[in-house]
């Protein structure tokens, strides 16, 4: 492969064939919000349900305009099409695999798929087979990816819903399954009104058992929202976080200064799962070139780069990438960065991460080197 990324100024045309190419680790990837809109077409013929049109290319579009709506909210309601087909264990163990064989497709060596197991218990599945039914899928697709050359490894996320009332139940889950690929504790759903403070007890037990935590914030609402959920839920990691660069302040000769909170995240290393595309659709960014994500980066935040929901944004992560070389002027470097601050925050054991960015990483993400298990003689 000869396609090459910019060191600095206009990307070439072989923009897209170099960033495919490189290796990337995903933090930030709703397993609801990354179906194949035809998997969509024939889940809900099987059972029935009613969708907006069913031609798969007209469906895949009306996704994307439906949740560009600049709202939250209104992005949220897309998935009560991809949520109302996942019902049954053969639905998630399907789209599971088939999120791992598109996630390898396009380079992806590491990712964590995280979704909502108490959204998928309307068919009568209890929280452990949903568990069960996506752990098969993704270990379906993690060998089917081997067999054609990818190495790739998924692990799981569960996620609470903020207005809901199950957090304690979904960490008793995770903890449950620590030892069974999921990794992490998350908290989703409508930011404002639905402060991590009201799952108190949930975070508490997660934080007694030494289990990881990651919450969506700063995301719809602002610093009171992240503050919450660093000092009171204990986040590792925040989903989106973007709004962080509220408390970035740029005085009128260019001289920057930071708030506590925002020396907060950066001094601690925390770092943001940052997804622009979708950001711009929910109104958290005007635009992928003037998306805060390039000044935090600059700044040394801990800068990580994800897709949010594939199917809602239609995008990948490569396609995230391509977009910040294109629109907001990032460098190769910059993309090496990112990709190496995602791996060294995944939820993994520390010799697990260091593994990640030292033989994975590092040595693949030079201009025009192909991403391991691809193009073999």
């Amino acid at each position: 492969m000869t396609a090459h990324l910019p060191a600095s100024g206009t990307p070439g045309a072989d923009l897209g064939a170099a960033v495919r190419a490189l290796p990337k680790v995903l933090l930030h990837d709703h397993l609801d919000g990354g179906l194949r809109p035809a998997t969509v077409v024939d889940l809900a013929a099987q059972t029935g349900h009613v969708l907006p049109t069913t031609d798969p290319e007209a469906l895949g579009r009306w996704f994307v305009e439906s949740a560009a709506s600049g709202s939250l909210e209104r992005y949220l309601e897309t998935f009560a099409h991809t949520v109302g087909v996942l019902q049954t264990a053969d639905a998630l163990r399907r789209v599971a695999r088939e999120a791992v064989l598109d996630l390898a497709a396009d380079g992806v060596v590491h990712a964590e798929e995280r979704y909502a197991p108490e959204q998928h218990q309307r068919g009568g599945l209890s929280l452990q087979e949903v568990v069960d039914a996506v752990r098969g899928g993704l270990d379906e697709g993690m060998a089917q990816a081997r067999s054609a050359g990818d190495d790739i490894r998924v692990t799981q996320v569960l996620c609470a819903m903020r207005q809901g009332d199950r957090a304690d139940e979904v960490a008793a889950l995770a903890l449950a399954n620590r030892d069974a690929g999921v990794v992490a504790f998350d908290l989703a759903g409508p930011e404002e009104g639905f402060p991590p403070s009201r799952h108190a007890s949930a975070f508490r037990t997660l934080r007694d058992a030494s289990f990881p935590v990651t919450v969506h914030a700063g995301e719809a609402a602002g610093l009171a929202s992240i503050g919450d959920a660093v000092h009171r839920a204990g986040a590792l990691r925040l989903g989106h976080g973007v709004r962080i660069a509220d408390d970035v302040h740029v005085g009128p000769g260019g001289e920057v200064r930071l708030g506590r909170l925002a020396h907060w995240v950066r001094d601690r290393r925390l770092a943001l799962e940052v997804c622009p595309s979708s950001n711009v659709q929910t109104g958290a960014a005007r635009s992928v070139a003037e998306h805060p994500v390039t000044m935090l980066l600059r700044l040394g935040f801990e800068v990580t780069v994800s897709t949010d929901n594939r199917l809602q944004s239609g995008t990948s992560p490569s396609r995230e990438l391509e977009l910040l070389v294109r629109e907001a002027g990032w460098t190769h470097d910059d993309l090496v960065a990112v990709t190496v601050a995602a791996a060294r925050h995944a939820f993994l054991q520390e010799d697990e991460r260091r593994a990640l960015v030292d033989r994975i990483v590092r040595p693949a993400v030079s201009p025009g080197t192909a991403r391991p298990g691809r193009h073999r003689a």
